[in-house]
């Protein structure tokens, strides 16, 4: 998830509104259409290998996945300035871009009501319900704008047989003992927000909040990152998923600031490597989907909540689980046991995945932050660590 070095200040997001449409007014009691084909940009996450069968087949739609970045500057350039509105009818991202987005007039609020998918969905009601952190990833001003599709709980990889044992504490990636064999993520709604997670829980630094920083506690965090990295303690600062990977399945590093989809990855090439479960709690997060604002044919909008629909479907949470690693839909597990679409070890996996991934969000930690108070200040920190 790494984040787009491009400065792009607060104050030409605003400008930017004037230049964009207002936003489409949804038809409550409209028909779906049929034979439209619904532009999905993704990260890369949420596509399940090419495979919209079943919702072709249910609604005689199509999805277009096309791909998009995911670094907050990047993804409101590409709605702005890079056609994005006129080209997408959903976005499917890391959630919590709804204030941008909604000041510059780019996504549309969600009704609910059309989603069949959202009624007793109970992950939604557990972890987004308004007031909750969850909500700020979701939510703005009291409406709802995003769907949720996945969910996650970030921390760290290590490989035990390097570390001689079991590590459970982000300490871990500043340990003199593993000095040359750390590495970290360049993003500081990641690397920069467990160092804060890590900070604060020590008692090393007065942080109130790690996914909201001040302007001087992102520099204390920064401050820290840097004399370590003086001291030698990163191997490399990791910017791509394989590139991650190969580090652990070469065993360039013994300790990662990583995703769990890496740990899958690197586990099937034959490399012994543990997700780890820090007592300072995990990085929370879920990936959005988004309903782009734009001058759509009615058609096409109807088409885009059908596909919306389908995202929180046990079929394709069964799917995406499997494929990803992510907690997606409380039925999900069950779909997996008994539509005969999985066999019993995949389903089985999906079972162990969704349990591993709701515990997860029982231990707690910080939700991840993707558009905190001081952005422009943790953007010229972060490049002040990278040039250190």
């Amino acid at each position: 998830m790494k984040i787009d070095d491009m400065k792009f200040s607060r104050r030409m997001f605003l400008a930017s509104a004037a230049a964009g449409a207002g936003m489409l007014a949804i038809r409550p009691g409209s028909a779906f259409a049929a034979n439209q084909t619904v532009q999905f940009a993704d990260i890369g996450v949420g596509d399940p290998n090419g495979d919209w069968s079943a919702f072709t087949a249910a609604t005689k739609n199509k999805v277009s996945v096309l791909s998009i970045g995911n670094g907050p500057s990047a993804v409101l350039n590409q709605l702005i300035a890079g056609g994005g509105r006129e080209t997408y009818d959903v976005i499917n991202i890391v959630g919590g871009m709804q204030k941008p987005l909604v000041e510059n007039g780019l996504i549309l609020p969600i009704d609910v009501a059309r989603l069949k998918n959202w009624q007793g969905n109970q992950y939604l009601a557990d972890y987004f319900k308004p007031g909750s952190k969850g909500f700020d990833f979701i939510g703005y001003d009291g409406k709802i704008y995003g769907v949720p599709t996945v969910l996650q709980g970030d921390s760290f990889a290590y490989l035990p047989e390097k570390t001689g044992g079991a590590l459970d504490s982000y300490a871990a990636l500043f340990d003199p003992k593993f000095r040359g064999y750390v590495a970290i993520e360049d993003n500081y709604t990641s690397a920069g927000q467990k160092t804060a997670l890590y900070l604060k829980a020590a008692g090393l630094a007065d942080i109130k909040d790690p996914a909201d920083m001040t302007p001087e506690e992102i520099k204390t965090v920064v401050d820290f990152l840097i004399s370590k990295k003086k001291d030698g303690q990163f191997r490399v600062v990791w910017s791509s998923f394989e590139q991650a990977v190969n580090l652990l399945v070469n065993q360039e590093v013994y300790v990662m600031d990583c995703w769990e989809p890496m740990v899958f990855a690197a586990s099937a090439k034959g490399t012994n490597v543990v997700y780890a479960k820090p007592k300072e709690g995990y990085l929370l997060w879920a990936m959005v989907a988004y309903l782009v604002s734009g001058d759509h044919a009615p058609e096409r909008i109807d088409a885009a909540y059908e596909l919306l629909d389908y995202l929180l479907s046990p079929e394709y949470g069964a799917a995406i689980t499997g494929l990803r690693g992510y907690m997606t839909n409380p039925k999900a597990p069950e779909y997996a046991a008994t539509s005969g679409k999985f066999d019993a070890d995949a389903a089985k996996r999906i079972a162990d995945i969704d349990a591993g991934v709701k515990k997860k969000f029982e231990s707690g930690g910080t939700w991840q932050a993707r558009w905190p108070t001081n952005i422009e200040v943790y953007e010229e920190e972060w490049q002040r660590f990278k040039a250190s």
